[in-house]
């Protein structure tokens, strides 16, 4: 996988941008991507319960909507493509950044997109301005997201 870094500083404001295979996306970075696998469990070992698979427990419609990221030399319609990348880190990091390449943007309206807008969008999906504070698992969501960040 090879990795590319910008800081690109615009009207005073420095933002990180990382590229994996051409994809770039602002302040999605390493530190980003294990709070969001922490957020949502971070098991090494999950398998694939009630529709949603690995570290990121990603579901179906979730890696579609990415492109169907898959293991490298994989068919994405394969069966168990979707499975096999999901519970794989590395290959679920590649669904996520997919994901967030599509769908990110600033949910919380601060006026930038970072870690914080990628966990709402991995819980909410691309509507993401409602608060997680409405229901139980979005308060969970978000105390290991404080944990993790703070």
């Amino acid at each position: 996988m090879r990795w590319l870094v910008f800081f690109v500083t615009f009207a005073g404001f420095s933002c990180f941008l990382a590229s994996v295979s051409g994809v770039r996306i602002s302040n999605l970075n390493g530190a980003c991507f294990r709070c969001l696998c922490h957020v949502a469990g971070c098991d090494m070992h999950r398998g694939c319960s009630e529709g949603y698979c690995g570290p990121f427990f990603i579901s179906r419609v979730y890696w579609v909507d990415a492109g169907k990221p898959t293991l490298p030399d994989d068919d994405p319609d394969r069966k168990e493509a979707f499975e096999d990348c999901a519970k794989d880190y590395h290959c679920s990091i590649k669904i996520v950044e997919s994901y967030m390449a599509k769908f990110g943007k600033d949910c919380n309206e601060d006026g930038v997109t970072d870690c914080f807008d990628y966990m709402l969008i991995n819980y909410h999906g691309a509507a993401c301005s409602q608060p997680l504070n409405l229901t139980k698992s979005g308060r969970r969501w978000l105390t290991s997201y404080k944990q993790c960040r703070f």
